[in-house]
């Protein structure tokens, strides 16, 4: 008997936000996703406690709000969904993590983890200020979304924030973590260095690794390229059936990893905020 063809479904995916951990930065990515994802940015406090263990009962009970969803953690979010994933895998069917690491992404910084307070990196944010106030006009949209969150986010807040991703060791997590994950990598990120995709692709071989050009914040930058690069990696979740909805099992290594680069010539212009 064949089975009958069942329409296909929409796919739920948590955006986990780097360390500014607001919206902001995804808005143009979400508008460039395609109608059957379902996007939904998770974003975190202000004040108040900000460490993995804090957040994860946010990210948590967003995934318990459906059977089953993908999560993307972006940068800091990285080891958090990772976290969420081990917890909850037969709801989080697939990991994507974006410029992200699972141990310090800087080793050099981690003797200096004290100093990481609301004074240093309020200077450090004033430092790096200058080239958005001063290289790009008032009306520049990436100058105004970092505008808008430095009024959201106060920099003891930073602080916090940067201090436990200099403690984090999410090897674990990665390694546990039974269902497929995906890497998005941004080709010239100054911000995380290609020994923590290295790492990742020691822990787990069989990544799956896609090249976006651009910087660290190229989900902002080129986000028709990353939603595409997105929407392929969740296609197969769009027409699993609910009884057979369960990741895949990990296979052996058998070799080099597969990894694409985004071909930016055929990709749809990106959509503005």
């Amino acid at each position: 008997m064949s089975t009958p063809n069942l329409p296909a479904k929409r796919v739920r995916l948590l955006l986990l936000p780097g360390m500014d951990g607001t919206g902001v930065l995804f808005r143009p990515f979400v508008d460039a996703l395609p109608s059957w994802i379902s996007p939904e940015v998770i974003t975190y406090p202000n004040a108040g406690k900000n460490r993995y263990r804090d957040l994860e009962p946010i990210v948590r009970d967003a995934v318990r709000a459906s059977s089953e969803c993908a999560v993307l953690g972006w940068s800091f979010s990285g080891p958090l969904a990772l976290r969420v994933a081990i917890s909850e895998p037969d709801r989080v069917k697939r990991v994507i993590l974006a410029a992200s690491f699972v141990r310090p992404p800087i080793p050099a910084l981690v003797p200096l983890r004290p100093l990481f307070r609301s004074p240093t990196v309020g200077l450090l944010r004033t430092i790096r200020r200058l080239p958005v106030w001063f290289g790009r006009r008032p009306s520049d949209p990436y100058r105004r979304a970092k505008a808008e969150i430095w009024r959201l986010v106060p920099a003891r807040t930073l602080a916090k924030r940067a201090r436990e991703a200099l403690r984090v060791d999410a090897r674990n997590h990665a390694e546990a973590y039974p269902g497929p994950l995906h890497y998005l990598a941004s080709a010239t990120d100054r911000v995380i260095p290609p020994h923590n995709l290295e790492e990742i692709l020691r822990l787990r071989p069989d990544t799956t690794v896609t090249r976006l050009s651009g910087g660290h914040f190229s989900l902002y930058t080129h986000p028709q390229d990353a939603a595409n690069i997105v929407a392929t990696i969740l296609e197969p979740m769009r027409s699993l059936r609910p009884d057979r909805d369960v990741a895949p099992a990990r296979q052996p290594d058998r070799g080099a990893p597969p990894s694409t680069d985004a071909s930016l010539n055929s990709r749809k212009p990106a959509i503005a905020t």
